[in-house]
C-alpha cells in the first residue's frame, strides 16, 4: 500500500523559510515522479512544483519560480520543497502527490494528508 505523509509546515513570518518533506513507502520511491501541490481556503488546489523521476528535471509554478526548490531523495524515500522568501499568499495547505510530473492534479495516483503553512506576523 502506498502512502505519502508530508511533515515540516507551520507558522512562519514573512520572509521567511520553511522545508517540507513527504515521505513515501509501499513501493519503489525512485521510478515515480512526484509533485507539491497547495490549497488555500475556497480556492482550488494549485500546482506548485513537480520532479520526474527518471531524470529529475525539476517543473516549477510561475509564482514560485526562484522561491521554491523541489528536490528528492531516493535513499531517504523522501521528496522536499524548500520555500524561501514566503509570503501571506502563501498560506495553504501542502500536498505531495506521486505518479506524475503534471501540472493537472488528475494526472497524479496517491496523495498525502497534507501540512498546513500559515504565513503571518
Amino acid at each position: 500500500q502506498v502512502q505519502l505523509v508530508e511533515s515540516g509546515g507551520g507558522l512562519v513570518q514573512p520572509g521567511g523559510s520553511l522545508r517540507l518533506s513527504c515521505a513515501a513507502s509501499g513501493r519503489t520511491f525512485s521510478r515515480y515522479s512526484m509533485g507539491w501541490f497547495r490549497q488555500a481556503p475556497g480556492k482550488e488546489r494549485e500546482f506548485v512544483a513537480s520532479i520526474r523521476w527518471i531524470d529529475s528535471r525539476t517543473y516549477y509554478a510561475d509564482s514560485m519560480k526562484g522561491r521554491f526548490t523541489i528536490s528528492r531523495n531516493n535513499a531517504k524515500n523522501t521528496v522536499y520543497l524548500q520555500m524561501n522568501s514566503l509570503k501571506p499568499e502563501d498560506t495553504a495547505v501542502y500536498y505531495c502527490a506521486s505518479d506524475s510530473h503534471a501540472t493537472n492534479p488528475g494526472e497524479y495516483r496517491y496523495w498525502g494528508q497534507g501540512t498546513q503553512v500559515t504565513v503571518s506576523s
